[in-house]
């Protein structure tokens, strides 16, 4: 399983009265203060702290001890982190079933990343065993939240036919929605698609679009399609490819 990314939340917290700048010692000790006293808030802002090393020296330990703290009063995205930092190694053992647990606790609060992260689980059968059909339940309660890898995942899914029913109009419709985020895999195979008319009618002019964009994001095995399909193409359709995908634009993924 790839390397994942620690969950960033810059939730500080803003105390009444109080005009706090962060990395300030006035704002470390109330910080300090707050997380001794069981704010779950603080205690997650202060397991920041000590993993970005921001008004503290880092301290990848020191940061789980906090998010530990804040995850076990329920606090979501400690919960995620605390996947993360299992997952990593970072701070603690690498353990993908202390990993899974935590995410579990997240995805069951609707957090969209730890949905996404317990699809993974269960597709690689990392920490459970595999099982596409729980890994397709997850990647769809985050892909219908908007998550762009979720949607390509699930577009996979649908079209292999791994987890779900082969479905070749709702595979189109998730790699469609992956795709207009930017996901170049799902760029990919929106080409192949309309390349092949599976699922669609034959498109040549929306293959070529969507190989050409992901060609451009670099993925060799577009740019490969691209000399193919021009092959089986008049120069008119060619241009107005060509300008389908210069106007794309897309669209901003929050994940």
């Amino acid at each position: 399983m790839k390397r994942l990314i620690l969950i960033v939340f810059l939730t500080y917290m803003i105390l009444p009265n109080s005009h706090l700048v962060f990395g300030q010692s006035d704002e470390l000790l109330n910080i300090k203060t707050l997380a001794a006293q069981g704010n779950p808030k603080a205690q997650f802002n202060l397991g920041l702290m000590y993993y970005l090393g921001k008004g503290v020296e880092k301290n990848d330990v020191t940061a789980v001890k906090w998010f530990r703290k804040a995850a076990e009063q329920g606090d979501v995205k400690a919960q995620v982190n605390m996947g993360l930092m299992y997952d990593n190694g970072q701070g603690v053992n690498k353990d993908s079933v202390e990993a899974y647990k935590w995410y579990k606790m997240a995805a069951d609060q609707g957090n969209v990343l730890a949905q996404f992260n317990m699809g993974t689980k269960y597709q690689d059968g990392d920490g459970v065993p595999q099982d596409s059909s729980e890994a397709t339940q997850w990647f769809r309660k985050a892909a219908e939240q908007g998550h762009p890898k979720a949607q390509n995942n699930l577009g996979l899914m649908y079209g292999t036919g791994k987890g779900v029913k082969k479905n070749s109009a709702e595979s189109v419709k998730w790699f469609q929605k992956a795709a207009e985020q930017g996901v170049v895999s799902a760029q990919f195979a929106l080409g192949l698609i309309y390349g092949y008319g599976d699922g669609v009618p034959r498109d040549y002019i929306q293959a070529y679009k969507w190989y050409d964009l992901a060609a451009a994001q670099g993925d060799m095995d577009a740019k490969g399609k691209l000399a193919e399909i021009e092959n089986k193409m008049t120069p008119e359709q060619i241009a107005v490819a060509q300008k389908m995908s210069r106007e794309f634009v897309p669209i901003k993924s929050k994940w």
